[in-house]
């Protein structure tokens, strides 16, 4: 069966998978480097992957796209990454030493019709926003991080679920300010979902589908449930994961890269964060986050964003509060994920689904 390689690091700033890497450590290293966008296959080996350059972002997959379709998703790759257009003193950082901007290359790699193996009973995947700053101690990958380790817990539970590929792309907006981040747009999030979802059935032929996602945008979840359901899958379920965490995130302020965020992804692998940040630089992490209020404020007025992330200000791209950690369990977060994930399981097992899939609350539009 498949593994999920791209899903889960086993270091933070190492290797050539790009979303391993934090946003500051990217800052520094990428400028005069190769960075490249695979398209591959399904089952690709990781390996062919892992040496196409010295950094690769998450693969496109040949089976999911028409040739339109890949046009404009790698345009609005290209268009963000690694700093937006709007940027200003973004592209000063991303000049190599020719005076050129970084270049990504697109490399395609031959289709191939690699064996899913055994039919899953359940294909769980996520669709998060994998290419997305989470300030200077946390990996790009964080999302998808978090989505993976319900994900791989579930499997060893579950007879006959798989985890299959991610879908590492997703509609963000306040990551574009502070570069390292792709946005792909609502409606090509849901062209890509129901495509890639389609080919998902072709390839592992499941009895049924389960997509997460714990990124907090709520047009991001939208755009999901807006492909599924227009995907050739009779039985499926979403699930935002961390639905169950509101009164540890949002309702204290702390929605990105802060303190849950940040117990969750050392609770997988206190690896994944950077030493040189974490934990004792906990007070320039602090100094550097703004408020939810603040970031709310600026998603209404973009131009006003960039200005504010390369002000005098210097944000650090967190927009949270880093010290509700010092209050957070990080087991008790992950068991709420984990029982509710359980409980859809459960019932795709018994071969229901659910009769109005739920992108669930959000007091903002888009983050």
């Amino acid at each position: 069966m498949m593994k999920n390689s791209f899903a889960v690091p086993a270091q933070i700033n190492s290797g050539s998978q790009l979303t391993s890497y934090t946003l500051f450590k990217l800052r520094e290293l990428l400028p005069g480097r190769q960075a490249v966008l695979p398209v591959c296959s399904f089952g690709t080996p990781y390996e062919e992957i892992a040496g196409l350059a010295d950094f690769f972002l998450p693969p496109l997959y040949h089976e999911a796209m028409t040739d339109e379709l890949k046009r404009r998703i790698v345009n609005q790759v290209q268009k963000c990454f690694p700093y937006d257009g709007r940027s200003s003193s973004g592209w000063i950082v991303g000049l190599s030493s020719s005076g050129m901007a970084t270049p990504l290359e697109v490399v395609e790699l031959p289709a191939s019709s690699n064996d899913f193996g055994t039919p899953p009973k359940v294909l769980a995947f996520s669709v998060d926003t994998a290419v997305e700053e989470h300030g200077p101690h946390l990996p790009l990958a964080t999302d998808s991080i978090q989505s993976y380790s319900v994900l791989n817990q579930l499997a060893e539970e579950v007879d006959g679920l798989a985890p299959g590929p991610p879908v590492d792309y997703g509609h963000l907006t306040w990551g574009l300010p502070f570069g390292m981040s792709v946005d792909l747009t609502p409606p090509l999030v849901t062209e890509y979902v129901t495509r890639f979802t389609n080919a998902i059935l072709e390839w592992a032929k499941p009895e049924a589908i389960y997509v997460v996602d714990v990124h907090g945008s709520i047009v991001h979840r939208r755009a999901i449930i807006a492909g599924m359901k227009a995907s050739n899958a009779d039985r499926w379920a979403f699930r935002w994961l961390h639905d169950s965490l509101v009164e540890f995130a949002s309702e204290r302020g702390d929605q990105h890269a802060g303190g849950v965020e940040t117990a969750l992804v050392e609770r997988v692998n206190s690896g994944l964060l950077d030493p040189d940040w974490w934990p004792h630089r906990i007070a320039d992490i602090e100094a550097g986050e703004m408020t939810l209020e603040k970031a709310v404020e600026l998603t209404g007025n973009l131009d006003n964003f960039f200005r504010f992330a390369e002000s005098d200000a210097a944000p650090n791209g967190i927009v949270g509060n880093i010290r509700n950690y010092e209050s957070l369990d990080a087991n008790l977060m992950f068991g709420r994920m984990m029982n509710v994930a359980r409980e859809d399981v459960s019932r795709l097992l018994a071969g229901q689904t659910q009769a109005n899939h739920d992108a669930g609350d959000s007091p903002w539009e888009s983050i």
